[in-house]
């Protein structure tokens, strides 16, 4: 016999029996991966769980919280001292669609003084400059790139009150993306402060 035949004799057996092999699933297993690196985390994400993380139980890389937690926001609540202390918790539950509704509510609950807006600069530089420009002429080195940012002084914005300033850092606007992951509620107030000074071209 032929070491052909031979080969096909082998080989035809090896092949139904692969296929049959092929035709079993396990539901718990995702069968051969290519490239998973596309996918799979290299790291431990809190949302992910393709891998068991070695050092937390249950595999889990979220841990729940200890026993008796009491969730706090992480911003403070109250302004002033003694007698002249105001308290807003300033929880934003105004949708994203309902600018007007911001404007005709919202009040800024951040004293004004130079203490709040020395802090309402320092945040505008270091998260509104680039876009706006340093006196909110919307000249800033990347809103040159986007083009269309507003001079906060035109006609068309030196008006616009504290509670559309605050929604639309909030949530954003046109071209301007939403910062509230990036400023939590106090600090947004505090550039508000600062950017009505702008307002005033001062």
């Amino acid at each position: 016999m032929k070491f052909g035949n031979l080969y096909k004799l082998i080989g035809i057996p090896v092949m139904l029996l692969a296929m049959v092999a092929g035709c079993t699933k396990d539901p718990n297993n995702p069968g051969t991966e290519y490239a998973p690196n596309m996918y799979l985390p290299v790291g431990y994400e809190p949302y992910k769980q393709e891998k068991p993380n070695p050092i937390n139980p249950m595999g889990l890389t979220m841990r729940l919280p200890v026993e008796g937690t009491v969730a706090r926001r992480n911003y403070k609540t109250s302004f002033g001292d003694a007698d002249s202390a105001k308290v807003d918790l300033m929880v934003y539950n105004i949708a994203a669609d309902s600018i007007g509704i911001s404007e005709r509510v919202l009040k800024n609950p951040v004293p004004l003084n130079e203490k709040s807006l020395a802090e309402g600069k320092v945040l505008y530089d270091r998260y509104c400059q680039h876009c706006h420009g340093a006196t909110g002429a919307g000249d800033g080195k990347v809103g040159a790139m986007y083009k269309g940012v507003p001079n906060y002084a035109s006609d068309a914005y030196k008006n616009l009150n504290e509670g559309h300033i605050f929604h639309v850092i909030t949530y954003g606007k046109a071209r301007m993306w939403p910062h509230a992951s990036q400023v939590n509620p106090e600090e947004r107030w505090k550039i508000v402060h600062y950017v009505q000074k702008l307002q005033k071209g001062s």
